[in-house]
Formats: structure tokens, sequence, C-alpha cells
């Protein structure tokens, strides 16, 4: 932005400073269009800013894709690039990383067990890598996908590894054997979204073929397509499940959201108030209470009770991802203009904007005792927030 005009007075002997122009002055204001000003350069926006970092992860060369915090060592995070790396390292110690050597391609997904024992890493090679934490290690690698790994998740009380990936197939290996224990085909598209159920019993996939697949893990079967009206027009992108695993929430490229019941496979509720792709859906753990995230620029928290929004939350670019901080009031969402923010679900206020990123935010994670929230940025790196004082 251009400040206002400001012209030296440059004959004047006294000291009078520098002289503003009168409205007087003015002969004749024109309009100019923004689209004919030339291009800033794209970092002039954030060059001024303050860094509210209080870590900044810099081992990548190249867009940082995933990032996830261990769920049972506070300091301990894993990120993922699009330079082929992946790297554990951990809050407040700038010497220590540990490379996840291997992948042939961007690692795009990244997940530890329940226990916190065992990380996941999957890549657009196609290939998951298995890390043992204690050791340091690589367990076992992963394969079969004939695409890239679009998401991968572990079981919630075991070493089960579920994956989709690019070419329309959903995998499941037992990671303490490195086996393969099943393949789940069916979409007909890039499967861009699924997990297993809290309870376990059930995988819940969504696809960018528009539906959402529910399946029986031990034999194969799939239980229920959910496609058509009323259901999503577009590709699925993100998907949440309710914690007595009987809900699943799906957002889609056609700016909606639907609640599916997983028993019956029946839309039984829709969202619709974004503008835009749906990017990222949470639940929170206290309340029946989802947020979705959107490029409309919007963060909207729910009312699942009643399927009405409960408030909007305005942003300056899309939002890309979201969490919860717990059992909280609050929630963060990553944004493409480079911030983090904090939000009061109850109130829908934003209590914190963090700087620091020179580029877009492609994915948060909350540490394991919530004082920190790590961001993955395309400016290649990883950054630590504090937080402890909103749990």
């Amino acid at each position: 932005m251009n400040s206002p005009s400001r012209v030296p007075a440059e004959e004047e002997e006294d000291d009078h400073g520098e002289v503003f122009l009168d409205e007087s002055d003015i002969i004749h204001e024109v309009t100019v269009d923004e689209e004919d000003l030339p291009d800033a350069d794209e970092d002039v926006e954030f060059a001024d800013e303050a860094d509210d970092s209080m870590h900044i992860f810099t081992g990548h060369t190249g867009e940082v894709f995933a990032v996830a915090c261990s769920p049972t060592d506070a300091t301990l995070v894993a990120s993922g690039s699009e330079d082929e790396k992946g790297f554990l390292w951990k809050i407040g110690k700038g010497d220590w990383a540990f490379e996840l050597k291997g992948h042939k391609d961007s690692v795009s997904s990244l997940a530890y067990s329940t226990d916190g024992q065992m990380l996941a890493s999957g890549s657009l090679d196609g290939i998951i890598q298995i890390w043992d934490i204690s050791s340091e290690n690589l367990k076992c690698t992963l394969d079969g996908p004939g695409g890239g790994i679009e998401w991968v998740r572990w079981h919630p009380r075991g070493h089960l590894v579920l994956a989709g990936s690019e070419d329309a197939s959903v995998w499941m290996w037992n990671a303490d054997k490195g086996a393969y224990l099943n393949m789940f085909s069916g979409h007909g598209a890039s499967v861009t979204c699924g997990d297993f159920t809290p309870d376990g019993k059930t995988i819940c996939t969504g696809s960018d073929d528009a539906t959402l697949r529910i399946w029986n893990p031990r034999s194969g079967e799939n239980i229920h397509v959910v496609g058509g009206h009323p259901y999503h027009t577009e590709g699925l992108t993100c998907l949440a499940i309710s914690s007595d695993s009987t809900l699943a929430l799906t957002g889609s490229k056609d700016n909606s959201v639907h609640i599916v019941n997983i028993t019956s496979g029946k839309v039984v509720s829709s969202l619709d108030s974004h503008a835009d792709s749906i990017e990222c859906i949470g639940l929170a753990t206290g309340s029946p209470w989802a947020a979705t995230g959107s490029m409309d620029q919007k963060l909207i928290i729910w009312d699942l009770q009643h399927s009405v929004p409960r408030s909007t939350c305005d942003h300056e670019d899309g939002v890309t991802s979201l969490a919860w901080l717990g059992e909280s009031r609050f929630l963060a969402t990553g944004c493409m203009d480079g911030k983090v923010r904090l939000w009061d679900s109850l109130s829908g206020e934003c209590v914190r904007t963090f700087s620091g990123h020179s580029a877009g935010v492609q994915g948060i994670s909350v540490s394991a005792n919530r004082d920190y929230l790590v961001s993955a940025s395309y400016d290649g790196t990883a950054r630590v927030f504090e937080i402890a004082e909103y749990k």
C-alpha cells in the first residue's frame, strides 16, 4: 500500500519540517485500477512483520507439505516436504534432526501410531516407510499402491496402517510384521481422505469420485457406498469421524459438508454455508460441535445437534487446516496468507494471530501437552508457536 503523498518543502529557510498537501491543493483525482499497477514482489507483504515463532525448522529445501506432533513426546515433531525428505526434530533443540531417508518423491503424509512408538511416512512415490521412534531405525517399507500416497492413518489400538492412494485403492498392512493385510478396491478416482472409526471396527474412505465408502477391515467387504443425491456432487477433500464411531462428516470441492450415519450409510444432515471448496474438518472433543475451513476464507463452527452455524470466522485468504486444542474451547487455523490464528469457539473471536511464515500454511499439528502448535508452509519451513495459555 502506498502511504499518503508527502512533499518536502524544498526552499523553506525556517524550520517548518515537512509540508503536507491540503485538500484545496488537489486539482484532479485519478482512479487507478489495481490490475493496471505493476505486480509487487510477493514477499513485500511479509517483509516487515514480526516473527512470532519460538522455533523454526529449516532442514527442508522445498515446500513443507506435512507436519505431525508425537502423541507421547511433547517436543518431537515429524515434517515432510516436496524435497523428497522427511525429518524428525525436536522443539527447542535446533541441533538435533533425524532424516527419514529413502523416499523418491515428495513426502506427502505423516502419522504417528497411537502409542507414539512408530511413525509412518507416505510419499507420492507410492511407498510408506515405518520408523521405530526409540531406535531411530527404518522398521519396514510397505508397498503395493500404484500411485502416490494421499494419506496415512493408524488403527486406534494397534500397529495396523491404512493408506489411500491416487490409483483409487486403499491398503492396510501390519506394521509390526511389515505384512500386507488387505486391499480395498471400488473407488473410481484418487482416495483423498479416510480413517478407521475410533472403535477400530470400521473404515471410512472418501474419493475424488464424489463417494464415501464404508468397509469391514477384516473381510475387505464394502458395506456401504454413499453417493448421488443428496450427497456430494464433486470430489471429497476431507473427513472426520465422531468419537462414538456413528457419524462421518465429509467435506468436498462442491462447497458442502454432509453428515453420514456409518451404520446405515444414510446422509442424515447437510451443512451448507461455505462458498468454495472445503479444505479441512475437525470435531470438538468435549462438545457436539464441528469446525470447517474453506477456500472461501472462512472457518465455520457448527452446532451439530441443530446443523446450524454457531459462528463464522473470517480470514484474509483460504483456510487450509484446522486443529482443536485438546478439550479446550479454542481451535487453530492455518491460512494461505501465511498466518496461524487461534479462535475462541464460544464467541467466534480471533484471540491470537501468529506471523512468521512468508507463504501459505499447508498443515498444523498440536503437541501432546498442548503447549505448542507446529505449522508447515510453502515457504520451506516448519514453525513452532507457543499456545500454553489457551489450554
